[in-house]
């Protein structure tokens, strides 16, 4: 009986086994779509729940992107946490997040520059290749698919994966078998005038579904028995939607591409599968609609399942496959050694700065990336996995094709409908890229009411290039009031020549410190009061100077999380040639903190200068204007010592795309006390004003916009328009 039974076993055991071998080999067919990929997510969803094995994946665009995720091993579910993050809708616009740029970049915000640089070269403006980068998307695919990244060949994947995409030099669809997976990923992605085109192998690529949009034909020379084909295609607009240049423009690419997937669809079986989610007029670029797109592919998947469930696994194999495709993940690349690409010789003690560790794991790799890449220099920043067991990282850096010089323009303008108005036009040229540390020269022009001329040299050196020396000079005119008992007695007009060097290092990209020696002399020549109220016309300032400065704001106009803090000291030394010894020092200090669209944020602002009782006019603090006492008239408080704190409370009523103006639009307020005072023994809070104001604000391109109301104790309501940087 034994012997029978054992038989039983062995012939059921076969029989299982051969029923197993015989099933049907299923190839996935993912088509492009951009946002309204999405729904592929939903569709591999309800694959896993059925227990239907895939064994090769081709797919086009974003098509590319989940399914070359989901042949890395990643499951249904990790590729929707990522796909549906805030990191990842932020990787599809630009300029980049301020929390990855260089101190030195977040520093240009300092004066009312827009946020888009122009690329000079050969003497002419240049544009970026696209409006999108790409390095953000290409950060986030390589610490997805990190533990296979050594991996040359598709067909050693988890799942053999291929990836369209199409040579913009030919029009040809070219099918990526291998290389680096993220590459193949990035080029099949690449909507030309979106992204930057990717080149491999001498070809410059760009978004397969130019090409071949529902690749079946690649599927089925995988080898497969079977597709499951998901086309999201791109739906044709009704008639009276087609009206504006835009609209008719996709409405043509639609057609093209929609008459390619139809050409692929005439080469489906009768055994395959084809899932179609009722996407509607969804929108490829409208990334918010990515849970509901997951839910429509879910659905569309669902009422497949009578066809589905004939090549389903049973339980314990479909644990067995997915446990093999998770297994490949487990061992992540080691890495031994750091090598700098052929293309980056130029950069490499930047990059040997950058990646200093002898192992890196994936997140202090994707921090050095993000490091190298803040310093605004580079138009790509790429690192790839070398040798079969991944221990070399081969780095490459591009610096920027439209530059690297570049210029920034920017506009100020205060009116506060009263009489009181100005205006500043200023212009930054950046020599950029100088040498192998990429050094800079700099030069600001400004006309206006504050015309300026400006240059400073940022020489790095040391192995991470974060010491530097900054020669730097300058030559500016402004207007200083001179106050007495809370009335406008004079008004000097200030000349003002200054040159000097200082030493500094960034604090990672969040801080720095700086120290140096100046010497600025200049005129104040009266233009309104009496001349004998000022104590002296010249002066020659000759000082130590020393400053402090932490920023981590997201958003340098309307900040909603994040801090940043200054002080600064200047001390004036007869010992150094100067006029008179003094000390001044000034702190400002701003925090903000969000919940949903409402944001408050914390400012507070003091300066203070300790010498004789001598007035001098140069260093003399002015206050008044909007967020400034707003309910008096800009400027029109100075003194020695002055102290000013601020509550501000603003609500995003708009955002970028679907706002007033189509910017992003505020609304707010802000409750302010401060004051300024000749001697510090007056400095108390009963003899603060107290003042508020109510805004609008809208983040431009041009810069901040408010228009507003300034109200107060013992002072007039005053309107404001505003143009230019207020935090």
């Amino acid at each position: 009986m034994l012997k029978v039974a054992f038989l039983a076993i062995l012939l059921l055991g076969s029989a299982a086994v051969t029923a197993a071998d015989s099933a049907p080999r299923v190839g996935l067919v993912l088509s492009g779509g951009g946002a309204r990929g999405a729904a592929h997510i939903g569709v591999l969803k309800v694959l896993e729940e059925q227990r239907v094995p895939i064994h090769a994946i081709a797919g086009t665009s974003m098509g590319a992107v989940v399914g070359g995720l989901y042949a890395s091993g990643l499951s249904a579910t990790e590729i929707a946490a990522l796909i549906d993050s805030d990191e990842w809708r932020a990787a599809f616009t630009e300029p980049a997040p301020r929390d990855r740029l260089s101190f030195r970049r977040k520093s240009e915000d300092q004066n009312f520059l827009v946020k888009f640089p122009l690329g000079i070269k050969s003497g002419s403006f240049r544009l970026p290749k696209a409006l999108v980068s790409g390095q953000r998307v290409s950060q986030a695919l390589r610490r997805a698919t990190f533990p296979v990244a050594a991996r040359a060949q598709f067909d050693q994947l988890p799942i053999p994966f291929r990836a369209v995409a199409t040579d913009l030099e030919t029009g040809d669809a070219v099918v990526l078998s291998g290389g680096d997976l993220v590459d193949a990923m990035r080029a099949s992605l690449a909507a030309p005038g979106v992204f930057a085109p990717v080149e491999i192998d001498g070809r410059l690529l760009v978004d397969g579904g130019l090409a071949n949009n529902l690749p079946v034909d690649v599927a089925q020379a995988m080898g497969v028995d079977l597709l499951i084909v998901v086309d999201v295609g791109f739906p044709l607009r009704k008639r009276d939607t087609l009206d504006s240049v835009t609209t008719i423009s996709n409405q043509m690419l639609s057609i093209l591409i929609r008459r390619g997937s139809d050409v692929q669809r005439s080469h489906l079986r009768a055994s395959d599968i084809l899932i179609s989610p009722n996407l509607g007029e969804a929108s490829s670029f409208d990334f918010a609609i990515i849970p509901q797109a997951t839910q429509l592919g879910e659905a569309a998947a669902r009422a497949a399942l009578s066809r589905l469930s004939a090549v389903a696994w049973s339980t314990d194999r479909y644990a067995e496959w997915r446990a093999a495709r998770a297994a490949a993940r487990q061992q992540s690349p080691q890495i031994e050694s750091v090598r700098v690409a052929e293309s980056a010789v130029r950069y490499a003690r930047l990059i040997a700065g950058s990646f200093t560790a002898a192992t890196l794991d994936v997140n202090r790799i994707d921090a050095a990336v993000t490091t190298l890449f803040g310093r605004g220099n580079f138009e790509s920043v790429e690192y790839r996995v070398r040798g079969e067991a991944g221990e070399a990282l081969e780095v490459a850096a591009r610096r920027n094709s439209w530059g690297p010089n570049y210029v920034r323009f920017g506009l100020s303008l205060q009116d506060d409908f009263n009489g009181n108005s100005n205006y500043n036009a200023a212009a930054r040229f950046v020599l950029a890229d100088i040498g192998p540390l990429a050094a800079e020269w700099v030069w600001d022009a400004q006309v206006g009411v504050e015309p300026r001329l400006a240059t400073e040299a940022h020489i790095p050196f040391g192995d991470e290039a974060r010491w530097f020396w900054m020669p730097q000079a300058s030559f500016e005119l402004r207007n200083v009031p001179l106050v007495r008992n809370g009335e406008r007695i004079a008004e000097y007009r200030l000349r003002t020549s200054e040159y000097g060097v200082d030493l500094g290092r960034e604090l990672a990209n969040w801080g720095e410190v700086r120290a140096g020696v100046r010497r600025e002399t200049g005129r104040a020549r009266l233009r309104l009061g009496d001349p004998s109220l000022a104590s002296s016309d010249e002066f020659d300032i000759r000082e130590f100077f020393g400053r402090v400065s932490i920023d981590t704001l997201d958003n340098r106009h309307f900040p909603r999380r994040g801090q940043y803090f200054v002080t600064e000291w200047r001390g004036e030394r007869e010992s150094l040639g100067s006029d008179r010894n003094a000390d001044i020092v000034t702190i400002d200090w701003l925090s903000a903190r969000s919940r949903g669209r409402d944001t408050v944020a914390l400012w507070t602002s003091l300066g203070t200068q300790i010498d004789s009782a001598e007035d001098n006019v140069r260093s003399l603090f002015p206050l008044g204007g909007f967020l400034n006492l707003s309910g008096i008239a800009p400027e029109t408080l100075s003194g020695r010592h002055f102290a000013i704190a601020r509550a501000l409370y603003y609500r995003q009523i708009g955002r970028g795309g679907e706002g007033f103006l189509n910017v992003p639009a505020y609304a707010g307020l802000s409750l302010e006390v401060g004051n300024v005072w000749d001697d510090r023994s007056d400095i108390s809070f009963g003899s603060s004003l107290k003042q508020g104001s109510l805004f609008f604000g809208f983040d431009t391109l041009l810069g901040p916009v408010y228009i507003g109301t300034g109200f107060g104790e013992d002072s007039e309501s005053n309107f404001y328009l505003f143009l230019g940087r207020t935090f």
